[in-house]
């Protein structure tokens, strides 16, 4: 079978705070969705506003970073890849099914303290490879250079 190409880019703002948990193994996970806009004539030629839903999941470093930095309104630049995964419900025994994305790359828009913010200033990037056994990406170390965390500009 030919290899497929799976890629999502999204722009959006967070809907509601990051719900942040760990796996039994210590694999720190963040679950949270982000709104997209959509602008379409109606029948009577006037714009209608369409908002779409994504449900994000992020690993490990990447999570950690969701679990400082963002909160609801926060604006945000995704790069990822859907996942379906299904599993059968306790109460009633149906199938379910539940569709996400995988977050690989993730720019923090706007200043610090600045949720909802349309502005762009500059982004910071983190990437995270998007399974549950992952290891840790190797990263660079400035503390020799006296660079901390409060030198991030958000």
């Amino acid at each position: 079978m030919a290899k497929g190409v799976n890629k999502v880019l999204l722009l959006g703002n967070v809907g509601k705070d990051p719900e942040i948990r760990s796996t039994p193994g210590g694999t720190i996970v963040a679950s949270f969705s982000l709104a997209t806009a959509d602008r379409a004539k109606d029948q009577q030629g006037n714009w209608q506003d369409r908002t779409e839903w994504h449900n994000l999941v992020a690993f490990n470093r990447t999570a950690e970073i969701v679990r400082d930095y963002v909160k609801k309104g926060t604006q945000l630049f995704i790069e990822g890849k859907i996942q379906t995964r299904s599993w059968d419900d306790k109460e009633s025994g149906q199938k379910r099914y539940r569709t996400e994305i995988l977050v690989n790359e993730m720019s923090l828009l706007g200043g610090r303290g600045e949720g909802s913010s349309s502005g762009g200033g500059g982004g910071y990037s983190r990437s995270n490879t998007s399974s549950f056994d992952q290891r840790p990406a190797a990263e660079p170390d400035y503390t020799d250079q006296g660079i901390t965390d409060d030198d991030i500009p958000f």
